[in-house]
């Protein structure tokens, strides 16, 4: 049994402001834009839908503009999740997102792949490419 999660961090420069980049972060409808073909809210609990198939994952933290954190319920490791980061580089001024996961390590590859391709569209749907 494989349960050697490891941590990765990509980071995308993103021609938008944080607080559109928010939006499509935080809410169901703008994850729904770009993350899944669907998202419904229920309390905490995000509902993601792909073709046939969906994944619960609970909102742990919230910071306007700044992150958002979430672990996905069927996940029995506690300390694993996945994060959106908004940060603005002082000198540029570029709003980048950082994207933190935790993904077996045999899948590490396909998981940034999949992240990239996400974040393509993410960027695609927000005039940013």
């Amino acid at each position: 049994m494989s349960n050697n999660k490891v941590k990765i961090e990509l980071e995308y420069i993103m021609q938008t402001s944080p607080s559109i980049l928010f939006n499509r972060l935080s809410t169901p409808s703008g994850l729904s834009e770009w993350f899944a073909d669907d998202v419904n809210l229920e309390g905490k609990i995000f509902k993601f839908i792909w073709d046939n198939s969906e994944q619960q994952a609970e909102m742990l933290m919230k910071k306007e503009n700044k992150v958002v954190r979430f672990h996905w319920v069927d996940d029995s490791d506690e300390d694993t999740y996945f994060e959106f980061r908004i940060e603005i580089d002082e000198l540029t001024g570029d709003t980048a997102l950082v994207v933190i996961d935790f993904v077996d390590e045999e899948d590490k590859n396909d998981s940034m792949e999949l992240w990239n391709q996400q974040i393509e569209i993410l960027k695609h749907g927000l005039g940013s490419h």
